[in-house]
């Protein structure tokens, strides 16, 4: 059923298999451990997208966990309305939670693809009666040897039997029976325990840190949400707790991939969130040199938004000359009306540029009164 999982991860692990076998034996522990190990470095270093993906997603959520928070309490009742805001939220800040979640869901299946390749390795007894193994009655230690497993072919399939990591066979389990470790040759119990427990503790401790180094880098307004400090403690003691209570029945290649996942994801995860560190300090930077540049320089005038010419002042009305005294503030003479003078004020005789009276314009008033007098004392004579 799962077929399109189990030939692509056993692929992987025959293509890693057959280097490491060619330099190190077919049916060395060592190369096989390796293989494990490289399968998971290669599946990983194919999710790194959708790892950095999440991260960002991740923080983009804590970020505008406030304004969901205010969405929540105020459409409370209206569950359908609170989707709407959500995604419209969600729309114009350009993050999918969904994106958060991809990575673990696509790591799943590289888990049950690993764990059931492994298993498949050694069908023999009651191992044979699992139902995601195909087989329906039990299978001898001889026909096991002989029966091929996916992409490997028998030879492949024995020298994995017949590998062993410091003595422990790395499909063996610390559940089996004696029986079922028959497949293997002659193997003990504490062979397999002395390999098995410490996996079993470091992966254990690998969990806890990891998600320590994760936790750490979440934002106080996170933190202190109640679901997320509930998911907090659970990954932080629950899951690491689950490895070890888990670990004896998990074979020794699983072990390994438990551990060798959590130490790739704990020098990822540093990486990762370093480059985000020096990207968003990258442009707090850069928006301080732009607000910078965008300031007026000490002593400087800030810019004249209206346009106004230097020295034109401005007044309630809008933009006016001021006269000071008779004269305007750019020299020019002021126009006075003689025809209508104001109340209880003598009209004042108009000046020049320089001052003085305006000469041209008296000896032409006095002309005209002279000429008014002279016609009138005409018509007295007649």
């Amino acid at each position: 059923m799962l077929n399109f999982i189990y030939y692509p991860v056993s692929a992987i692990l025959w293509f890693w298999h057959k280097i490491f076998g060619a330099v190190l034996g077919p049916s060395n522990g060592i190369g096989w451990a390796l293989s494990v190990i490289f399968l998971v470095f290669t599946l990983r270093a194919v999710l790194y997208r959708p790892f950095v993906k999440q991260i960002r997603t991740q923080r983009q959520m804590q970020e505008f966990q406030p304004q969901i928070k205010a969405l929540q309490k105020k459409y409370k009742g209206d569950r359908q309305r609170l989707a709407l805001e959500m995604q419209k939220l969600q729309k114009e800040h350009g993050f999918n939670p969904v994106a958060g979640c991809l990575p673990v869901l696509l790591q799943a299946p590289v888990f049950i693809g690993l764990f059931h390749v492994l298993r498949s390795f050694n069908r023999t007894g009651s191992m044979a009666h699992v139902p995601f193994m195909g087989s329906t009655a039990p299978m001898t230690i001889e026909e096991n040897r002989n029966t091929a497993n996916y992409v490997f072919s028998v030879d492949d399939v024995r020298s994995f039997l017949d590998a062993k990591l410091f003595g422990a066979p790395l499909s063996s389990m610390l559940t089996q029976t004696q029986g079922q470790l028959a497949a293997f040759g002659h193997v003990d119990k504490v062979d397999i325990a002395l390999v098995a427990v410490p996996l079993m503790i470091i992966a254990s401790v690998a969990t806890h840190f990891t998600a320590r180094a994760s936790v750490s880098r979440q934002s106080a307004t996170a933190a202190a949400n109640p679901q997320s400090a509930m998911m907090n403690k659970l990954v932080l003691w629950v899951f690491p707790l689950g490895v070890l209570v888990g670990g004896p029945f998990l074979p020794v290649a699983i072990l390994l991939y438990w551990l060798s996942n959590n130490g790739w994801t704990l020098v990822q995860q540093h990486y990762v969130f370093g480059k985000i560190a020096l990207e968003e300090e990258a442009k707090k930077k850069e928006s301080l040199e732009r607000r910078g540049s965008n300031a007026p320089k000490p002593g400087a005038r800030p810019d004249n938004p209206k346009g106004r010419k230097p020295g034109q002042l401005n007044t309630a009305a809008g933009s006016e000359s001021v006269t000071a005294g008779d004269e305007s503030v750019d020299g020019s003479q002021p126009e006075v009306d003689l025809a209508k003078p104001s109340t209880g004020s003598t009209p004042k005789t108009p000046k020049s540029s320089g001052g003085e009276p305006s000469r041209q314009r008296v000896g032409k008033a006095q002309s005209n009164t002279a000429k008014s007098k002279s016609t009138r004392g005409s018509r007295k004579k007649r």
